[in-house]
């Protein structure tokens, strides 16, 4: 979709006017005088989230061991029951999601499964622009089964150093593939991979095949059943504004039910034989079986909350406030910054269906202290290596009007060389 848009404050506050998930903005608390564009890292707290945990701190209070299978919301049951929410935000079947462990943690649970080198099929294709996190236990997985990840780890290349080209990929899809694990969406670029191609090429040549849905989870609709994947893993403290460090989800296809978790774990038994203590391990026949450690309840909490408010919005809608204020965006910085002296330039693919939910603001020299002069006027982006200041308007609280004052401060830091009052040496958090 082609969008206009003009560049004066008066057509900000006008679609601010006409937005159709402006309502959503009161649930959640903004940072006082703060322009809050990093929800692609952590989104921002929700009431409903906060009664959520106090609910559960009152359950321990008035219960205490009881909880699990007391109250109205027993905790033994959670993680299935907040995980059949999710389903219908990334478009499966109930039984396929749970939420459980972490985003790394349920890579390695997966992984482990899912990756039986047998033959000549050996090598897992992933590629060098991923989260490092990804490929530390890609490449771990590789050595527990007794090879080398340095031979049997294929990085697919990028053309640019932003984005990876899908039929590369599928080119590189051979007899020798044992399995694909790649991002539904690049971290620093914010490309978007055509899922339901790559899924497709790999299952015509027998390859399983997964994705890290971290940066696409709760902003992008997703149709996992429907495009046969076969596993996925994604957070829930980004565009789902589960909170600092809460739960991840896991996804498994129907189709594996019966597989084993190798990683196995005594959360993932059959839920009426949990308590049985048999050391036989009768796992769950759902994506409920990957679990491995008891869930925390009290971040578990605020996970619920807020899926209801997605729920309610809808993802569809979503997507579309998402693409249009990335579009915006992408719109005023070519129109304020891009020519001499400011020099700045996009490096997220400006087709809106290419890319997800935030935009990489590319400055050659001076990113990191630009980063840090737009963090002293109270507006927070963050800093991905080399040159990259993210800016992440999230639809369910961020306006059009912040886009455009980010917008207008960055032109007076670089009019001003504000910028040169800070050092070039990033944070320890970035």
């Amino acid at each position: 979709m082609q969008y206009t848009f003009e560049p004066y404050r008066n057509f900000a506050e006008q679609l601010d006017q006409e937005d159709m998930l402006k309502q959503f903005r009161k649930n959640f608390h903004i940072p006082e005088n703060t322009l809050y564009m990093d929800g692609n890292s952590l989104g921002l707290f929700s009431k409903a989230a906060e009664e959520s945990v106090l609910r559960v701190l009152k359950e321990w209070k008035d219960y205490a061991i009881g909880g699990w299978m007391g109250g109205d919301k027993p905790w033994f049951f959670q993680p299935e029951k907040i995980g059949y929410k999710c389903a219908s935000i990334v478009g499966a079947e109930p039984e396929e999601v749970i939420m459980t462990g972490s985003t790394t943690l349920n890579i390695h649970s997966l992984i482990s499964t899912f990756y039986q080198p047998r033959g000549n099929r050996t090598k897992i294709i992933a590629d060098e622009l991923n989260f490092p996190s990804d490929i530390y236990a890609l490449k771990g997985q590789i050595q527990s089964k007794g090879l080398d990840p340095e031979k049997e780890l294929i990085l697919m290349k990028s053309p640019d150093g932003r984005c990876l080209d899908e039929n590369a990929i599928a080119s590189a899809m051979t007899d020798e593939t044992a399995l694909v694990f790649l991002p539904s969406v690049l971290f620093r670029s914010g490309q978007l991979l055509d899922m339901p191609f790559l899924i497709r090429e790999a299952h015509k040549k027998g390859i399983c095949i997964g994705f890290d849905c971290c940066h696409s989870a709760g902003v992008v609709p997703h149709r996992f059943s429907e495009w046969d994947l076969d596993f996925a893993v994604w957070c829930s403290y980004k565009y789902m504004n589960g909170g600092p460090g809460s739960p991840g989800f896991l996804y498994v296809n129907k189709k594996h039910f019966n597989k084993t978790p190798v990683l196995a774990g005594w959360y993932g038994c059959k839920k009426d034989r949990q308590f049985d203590m048999s050391i036989e391990f009768d796992h769950s026949k759902c994506a409920g079986g990957w679990q491995i450690s008891t869930q925390g309840m009290l971040s578990a909490a605020p996970v619920e909350s807020s899926l209801d408010l997605i729920l309610e919005a809808g993802i569809a809608p979503i997507r579309e406030k998402s693409k249009k204020m990335t579009s915006y965006l992408a719109y005023l910085v070519d129109v304020y910054l891009s020519e001499s002296p400011y020099h700045f330039k996009i490096g997220t693919p400006l087709d809106p269906e290419k890319r997800s939910g935030h935009i990489a603001l590319e400055h050659e020299t001076e990113a990191v202290r630009i980063g840090k002069a737009l963090l002293a006027n109270h507006v927070v982006p963050d800093f991905r290596p080399p040159n990259i200041i993210r800016i992440a308007p999230v639809p369910l609280y961020n306006t059009y009007l912040e886009v455009f004052e980010v917008v207008q401060i960055l032109k007076r830091i670089m009019d001003t060389k504000e910028y040169e009052n800070y050092s070039k040496k990033r944070g320890t958090v970035s």
